[in-house]
């Protein structure tokens, strides 16, 4: 299918979209002039929110639809814009893609910024989730006079933290005397292909914690074909099988803001379980690391304004000690933590948007007393079902199994 049916395919798609407008993009040294779509809806407030999903590469028009109409109905005035080289925002006035020199995170934090000036809004609740949590703060940094409060979801601020990923992986999957350790060793000694099987188990303890995970690992250790496992391969792997899947996910040009400015090509370290494997096979097809655009801890004392660091207890790829020293460096920061995976924007989109609302409000010192509260909200997302979905269906696939081999 041709890039121009794609786009068509794709505005056909989002005609009905509420809120749906563009801005253009004037040409600059890195990129030709280009339409950037975004979003506005809900309810005009004091302090609109502005929204980051992560990736790059999730889109914010199609498949966040059903959660700006729960903001909405909260009274929520909330802002997304479709990132550049992705979506509605992927070509130029020409209609060519666009190229990778475009993809700059100062590019799209300007993006933003750009999009604030046409609504007349002058300060807004910041909220980024993931990669968007990095523009999210390197929003404050570019411009912290729009900042009227801040939320970083899933908290990425910087390359130097892989360690802490590694290690969260590594105590967890490889190191430990526990069950899921010893299968998952016992998996990579069978000849398990390592990097695979790393982002398959830690989407499943993202998403469903042991209980999804250990019966998961025991029915492959058996030997056990499993329709479970192929569904997180499909989701959780990120090689060039899911590069692009049109408005919903775009790596394919976007992904170059993580390869030259957040290092995903990162070498290994040359121990087992290496995160840095999900993203090896890409790296050839995208520009090699230059430098980060800021350097995010050093600036992040110097905020002023609310900044609340939501972390999810089984959050294996933004660990929560990041989200904690983000918190207890920032003037006038908040950790809170919520039993979940990572990024609640996808998986407890319900828990995110309280607390957005609550900046919105001036409200956010009461979120210390609701903390548990939101851990009982409905789960509703991208993927909040997928953990009922696949434990459901792991349960009937062992009863079939084991009906079979009586």
């Amino acid at each position: 299918m041709s890039e121009s049916v794609t786009q068509r395919m794709l505005a056909v798609a989002a005609s009905g979209t509420s809120g749906l407008r563009t801005i253009r993009r004037p040409s600059t040294e890195i990129a030709p002039a280009f339409d950037l779509a975004y979003v506005r809806t809900g309810p005009r407030g004091r302090i609109p929110a502005v929204v980051i999903p992560g990736g790059p590469g999730l889109g914010s028009v199609l498949p966040y639809r059903g959660m700006r109409r729960w903001a909405a109905r909260g009274g929520l005035d909330l802002i997304m814009v479709e990132h550049r080289g992705l979506g509605l925002s992927r070509t130029d006035v020409a209609g060519a893609d666009l190229p990778f020199s475009a993809m700059r995170v100062e590019a799209v934090i300007d993006d933003i910024a750009a999009v604030l000036d046409q609504e007349g809004i002058h300060q807004a609740v910041i909220a980024g989730s993931s990669y968007g949590s990095y523009l999210a703060s390197g929003f404050g940094a570019r411009h912290g006079d729009r900042v009227a409060g801040m939320l970083l979801d899933s908290a990425l601020q910087s390359t130097a933290d892989r360690w802490i990923e590694r290690r969260a992986l590594r105590e967890l999957f490889w190191d430990a005397r526990t069950p899921l350790a010893r299968h998952v060793r016992r998996l990579v000694q069978a000849g398990e292909d390592e990097r695979r099987l790393l982002d398959i188990v830690r989407a499943a303890y993202e998403l469903g914690g042991s209980e999804l995970t250990l019966p998961l690992l025991e029915q492959r250790v058996r030997g056990r074909r499993s329709l479970v496992w192929t569904a997180l391969g499909a989701y959780a792997t990120r090689d060039a099988s899911i590069a692009r899947i049109p408005g919903i996910y775009d790596f394919d040009i976007a992904g170059a803001i993580g390869f030259r400015e957040l290092h995903y090509g990162a070498p290994l370290d040359g121990l087992p379980f290496d995160p840095a494997l999900t993203y090896a096979p890409s790296a050839g097809s995208f520009p090699p690391f230059e430098g980060e655009p800021f350097d995010l801890p050093a600036l992040t004392p110097s905020f002023p304004w609310p900044l609340i660091a939501l972390s999810g207890t089984r959050d294996l790829r933004t660990p929560s000690d990041i989200a904690r020293r983000t918190a207890q460096t920032a003037q006038r920061g908040m950790f809170l933590s919520i039993e979940n995976g990572h990024s609640a924007l996808d998986t407890h989109p319900a828990a995110m948007l309280n607390v957005v609302r609550r900046l919105a409000e001036g409200r956010h010192e009461t979120l210390p007393g609701v903390q548990s509260a939101l851990d009982t909200l409905p789960k509703r997302g991208l993927s909040a079902g997928l953990p009922r979905y696949l434990n459901r269906l792991l349960s009937y696939e062992i009863r079939m199994t084991d009906r079979a081999t009586r």
